[in-house]
């Protein structure tokens, strides 16, 4: 059997989303925090905090999970040829989206990817969260129709795809050789973590199995939407159905509007959501999808990620991030962001409106396939 042919059909990529929520589902099992066994917002969060991009104590950990699966990646780029270092569409503006995605992400407390982990284990807010990333992808896929673009990428030279995997080998050096100015939280989500083998071991796997099958978040919606096709996400419900099933036998399913590290200010979880759906589509891909192609030698995708890591450590040194609900002697208070973070969430998605409007080619339109090779 065409090995290349198998990850491509509808079966394959059905096998490997089962596979990537089986490995996120082990990656929580074995120690990440609850619901948050593979977060790339949350995970470039405490990078961000364990190299001192931010302030915030609990929130600092460098998760090697994130170096993992570039790295893998880049092994399946490089073993089927299709490692091709390229770049130059409209950096600028992928740094802003990525900037906009990781505030969004940590309004709602999660990106696209713990949304489905939330929902797999029944918070009830991630329905909530959920909903808002389908209107802000279904909105993006309207400025889509009507000839959004951000330019086509060319070919760069090698060693400018050998960067941003060089990047993250330095932060995976830095955790095993246990660097003295590396921070570390002594308690909160950034002290919970799977040992250093686990995570590298199923990062990989993760890295690999999504390169391959081209597995998207946002991706997969956007393809049903615009063009009918529902190869990808069937991928999604199945990562779905087997971090669902996992949790069952772990006794990792609560349903209720009370979950760990969420909250229930369901305006701003949907809000969030939205702008972080705007901006992964309008970027090119969730912030998974922006991992994978970084790997793959794509220099928008790591322009993409670095938006990310700026916009996790605005988004705690600034106050905009949301904050968990609380029960303290029986009495619950809803969290959600403040008065900063929700008007970096409405400059966000006027941001993205703005951009959807006038980065337009109107002599070609623009193709609802993957916005890169």
């Amino acid at each position: 059997m065409d090995l290349k042919k198998s990850f491509a059909s509808r079966q394959g990529a059905i096998l490997a989303g089962g596979g990537i929520g089986a490995m996120a589902a082990g990656l929580q099992f074995w120690g990440n925090p609850p619901n948050m066994g593979l977060c790339f917002v949350c995970f470039a969060r405490d990078i961000a905090g364990a190299i001192g991009l931010h302030r915030a104590a609990p929130v600092q950990y460098l998760r090697p999970e994130i170096p993992a699966v570039v790295f893998g990646a880049m092994i399946a780029a490089v073993s089927f040829r299709e490692w091709r270092p390229r770049g130059g569409a409209a950096p600028i503006v992928r740094f802003a989206l990525g900037v906009f995605a990781a505030i969004g992400a940590l309004v709602f407390l999660g990106c696209s990817w713990r949304a489905l982990l939330r929902l797999a284990a029944l918070d009830l807010n991630a329905v909530v969260g959920i909903g808002g990333l389908l209107a802000g992808i279904a909105l993006a896929c309207v400025f889509l129709r009507f000839g959004y673009s951000l330019g086509r990428s060319h070919p760069t030279p090698k060693v400018a795809g050998l960067i941003f995997p060089t990047a993250m080998a330095l932060l995976l050096g830095l955790l095993l050789c246990k660097a003295p100015f590396v921070l570390s939280s002594e308690k909160g989500p950034g002290a919970m973590h799977a040992a250093v083998w686990v995570s590298v071991a199923l990062g990989l796997g993760v890295g690999f199995l999504a390169q391959r099958t081209r597995f998207c978040t946002t991706g997969a919606v956007r393809d049903a939407i615009l063009i009918g096709d529902f190869h990808r996400l069937g991928a999604v419900a199945a990562l779905v159905l087997v971090v669902f099933a996992v949790n069952l036998c772990t006794g990792a399913v609560k349903p209720g509007w009370i979950a760990p590290i969420s909250h229930s200010n369901h305006l701003w979880n949907f809000l969030g959501m939205v702008l972080a759906g705007l901006c992964f589509v309008l970027g090119g891909g969730c912030p998974g999808r922006q991992f994978f192609l970084s790997g793959e030698g794509d220099g928008d995708a790591a322009v993409f990620c670095c938006g990310m890591f700026a916009g996790v450590a605005v988004a705690h040194n600034w106050a905009l991030a949301g904050v968990p609900d609380k029960i303290v002697d029986g009495t619950l208070t809803v969290g959600g962001p403040g008065a900063y973070g929700q008007i970096a969430v409405v400059a966000g998605v006027l941001f993205c409106i703005i951009l959807g409007l006038t980065a337009r080619d109107r002599k070609t339109p623009r193709t609802p396939s993957e916005s890169r090779p």
